[in-house]
């Protein structure tokens, strides 16, 4: 058996579905060539079919890349894959992941048919995609709550009808590490000509398991892995790509290897962070900021002494680099775009200016600037072409003051402004900014994040605010969190369906 572990990234796919972690395509591009550079074999650029922009932003995708595969994601349904087929007609190596869910939970109350007929649609499926490319992946969708007999029976007549892959999710979660193994290893051992083609494992974390069902898949067989930078998806999000490549790394033993250039994980997974609005959870294995932090005296003195007596991997592995440039307000133009370009961003001269004025404000006001800190700048300026916009912002507020915030809009270039007191300085300023913007809106979701430490960091402030039955997600980041807090109120304003 092949110990060459193929990496699917789905970031940009079941990643991007997350409510609130939208992409335009100029900012899919930078993901798509800073994935190219982390190494990943195959990007999931999107499912086209769904919307003019996902099927913009696969043609895109298809331009800007050179070496990764580009897939592309279809039900099993013609005009899927024919729309499929008209993104991909860029990409210099193409695949359609075409599939149907196999569970019979899918069957009954989803299709409301039969196994057979099943398996025709699949087959079907399979033999209409491989007129448009030779490169075709099929999904088991809900594969996890299939019965192993059945799911062999689909793997073994896609293979027939030319699937190059086939992909085994664990749709909902459900799977216990063992189970999972267990079925890619059922799946090994019965299905006639498995050999024509590569199984692939795609698990999500309903229950914490989906690295450790991944494992399990790949240790069992498996040779391809549906991942995604930081763990994002749906729900409780997918198989993180850090942690499956780490593991592997730190465990050669397995014999196992990828083609991933573990230093740019973590400039990887601050782009995403960044540009997705998706604060990284500081216990986080890889990528947290606490996971090379060490607290306990204990800990402490063992590291001290040998860093291996608490550390398994040196954080230069994954591009954490003590040496790194450290930025201040005395840098300059270049310094900041070595930057920029170490995390996959490009900026024309007239755009890096810009970034390069708000770096020096942001510089002023901190000591130093991380690179999480200038990639929230040059993702700032998205909210310049929007219609509404804060021109200024005071508030009064202490301790047995009564918080007065006054607020003044730019509104499709006419300024409103009027004042508001509150229980705080942030209600003061949303207060505000309700009567000037007449709308019933509820605030659903309120989180507060620094990006270090530091009483003079840079918070990222993420809200959830309902309006006419709907939910919509606003990101804002500014030293002051008062501030903040607005932008992502005004945010979620200018995202409202008109």
């Amino acid at each position: 058996m092949s110990s060459r572990l193929y990496i699917f990234d789905t970031t940009l796919r079941d990643g991007e579905q997350v409510p609130g972690c939208q992409l335009n395509t100029v900012e899919k591009i930078q993901v798509a060539k800073q994935l190219e550079k982390l190494g990943v074999d195959v990007i999931e650029a999107g499912f086209p079919i769904s919307s003019p922009g996902d099927f913009q932003s696969v043609i895109e995708i298809s331009k800007a890349v050179t070496w990764p595969t580009i897939c592309a994601l279809t039900r099993a349904v013609e005009k899927d894959i024919d729309c499929a087929a008209e993104a991909l007609a860029y990409a210099k190596h193409k695949r359609i992941h075409t599939g149907i869910g196999t569970s019979d939970m899918h069957i009954k109350y989803k299709f409301n048919s039969t196994r057979e007929e099943i398996i025709e649609r699949a087959v079907a499926a399979v033999k209409y995609a491989k007129r448009y490319v030779e490169d075709v992946e099929f999904y088991a969708e809900d594969a996890g709550r299939t019965e192993n007999e059945y799911l062999a029976r689909v793997v073994e007549a896609v293979i027939k009808a030319g699937a190059t892959v086939v992909n085994i999710p664990d749709t909902t979660g459900y799977c216990l590490p063992s189970e999972y193994g267990a079925k890619i290893r059922y799946l090994m051992e019965h299905v006639d000509g498995i050999d024509h083609a590569i199984l692939s494992t795609h698990c999500h974390n309903d229950l914490g398991m989906a690295t450790a069902c991944t494992l399990e898949g790949v240790i069992n067989g498996a040779r391809q892995v549906e991942v995604t930078i930081n763990g994002i998806g749906e729900r409780a999000g997918n198989t993180s790509e850090e942690e499956i490549a780490m593991i592997l790394k730190c465990h050669s033993h397995l014999g196992i290897e990828t083609n991933i250039n573990t230093q740019r994980i973590a400039a990887t997974s601050r782009m995403i962070s960044s540009l997705m609005n998706m604060p990284v959870q500081p216990n986080k294995a890889i990528v947290g900021r606490n996971a090379f932090a060490h607290s306990s005296g204990i800990h402490q003195d063992g590291v001290l002494k040998n860093v291996q007596t608490y550390e398994i991997i040196d954080p230069k592995d994954i591009g954490i680099d003590d040496n790194a440039i450290i930025l201040t307000a005395r840098s300059g133009h270049a310094a900041l775009k070595h930057r920029l370009e170490v995390h996959g961003i490009q900026l024309d001269p007239e755009r890096l200016d810009k970034v390069y004025q708000d770096f020096l404000r942001l510089a002023d006001k901190k000591k130093e600037v991380t690179d999480d800190d200038i990639l929230m700048l040059a993702g700032a300026d998205r909210a310049e072409s929007r219609s509404i916009k804060i021109v200024n912002l005071q508030v009064t507020g202490g301790v047995g003051i009564r918080p007065v915030a006054a607020i003044t809009l730019d509104i499709a270039g006419e300024e409103f402004s009027a004042a508001a007191e509150g229980n705080g300085p942030v209600d003061a300023a949303i207060n505000a900014l309700k009567q000037i913007i007449r709308r019933k809106m509820t605030l659903k979701e309120f989180t507060i994040q620094a990006i270090n430490r530091g009483s003079n960091d840079v918070g990222k402030v993420h809200m959830q605010v309902e309006h006419d039955g709907h939910l919509y997600y606003g990101f804002g980041a500014s030293t002051d969190i008062i501030a903040a807090s607005v932008e992502a109120y005004v945010d979620c304003i200018n995202k409202f369906r008109k």
